[in-house]
């Protein structure tokens, strides 16, 4: 099996443990997201940006790209992914909200980058950013990993010092037990689009889970720090399973 694993030089630098794993397994060749060359050859891609683009043009020579480009361009705009989940039921805390406090987000950042709590007015009008209503529960919310429609694991983050708990920002972690309303609320998210490999991110609200952001490219950190699980080797061998047969 060909197979071509696609990341930005910064990230690939600083995901080398996930990079080397995915080289062990599938023996894939790294590109950079700053050289994609379409026309090179490959069974398949492993697309670990953030640019729903890429993913496009291997799947127009009728590559499979994992995850495919249709999660890639709703998982990356905040904004059209609140639209789609409120449009099908999922609850999320209410977009285009002007009133202070409120967060700031811009609609195609990640990792908790640019994403500001106002409190006060005036607030600024920024092109390209969501104006949400904060959940209650600042400074607490969960990552769950989905494998293959599966949920592998969950996190839950916390921060004292910040209304933003990212594990990359300094927050902190620790396993997670899903009750029944979250496993029926992420079996219903899963329901609603095709992916291969994501994280959901949920805040809390008055105690329960909102829907947050579907991360596409989603780090595995928390769950190597804190489980025995081996996602990355799970991914390869779920990607093998899905390639067998196709070439």
């Amino acid at each position: 099996m060909n197979g071509i694993l696609i990341y930005s030089r910064e990230e690939a630098a600083r995901n080398a443990f996930s990079v080397e794993k995915y080289k062990k397994y599938l023996g894939v060749s790294l590109m950079y997201e700053e050289e994609t060359d379409f026309s090179l050859p490959a069974d398949f891609v492993i697309n670990r940006t953030d640019r729903y683009e890429i993913a496009e043009g291997f799947e127009r020579r009728g590559i499979r790209v994992f995850n495919p480009s249709s999660l890639s361009r709703l998982a990356n705009d905040k904004q059209a992914c609140y639209k789609y989940m409120s449009e099908n039921g999922v609850e999320i805390m209410p977009v285009d909200y002007k009133t202070p406090p409120l967060v700031m987000k811009p609609s195609f950042g990640k990792g908790g980058r640019g994403v500001e709590l106002i409190k006060d007015f005036p607030v600024p009008e920024k092109a390209g950013y969501v104006y949400q209503k904060p959940a209650s529960d600042l400074g607490r919310d969960l990552r769950v990993w989905l494998l293959g429609g599966k949920i592998i694991g969950a996190v839950l983050r916390e921060s004292d010092c910040d209304f933003r708990a990212n594990f990359c920002l300094g927050g902190r972690a620790s396993p997670y037990r899903l009750n029944e309303r979250e496993i029926r609320l992420i079996d219903k998210i899963s329901s609603l689009i095709e992916y291969d490999y994501i994280g959901l991110d949920f805040v809390f609200h008055g105690g329960r889970a909102v829907f947050n952001e579907i991360e596409d490219a989603v780090g595995a950190r928390m769950l190597y720090s804190l489980t025995e699980t081996d996602i990355i080797k799970d991914y390869c061998e779920y990607i093998k399973r899905q390639m067998r047969g196709k070439i």
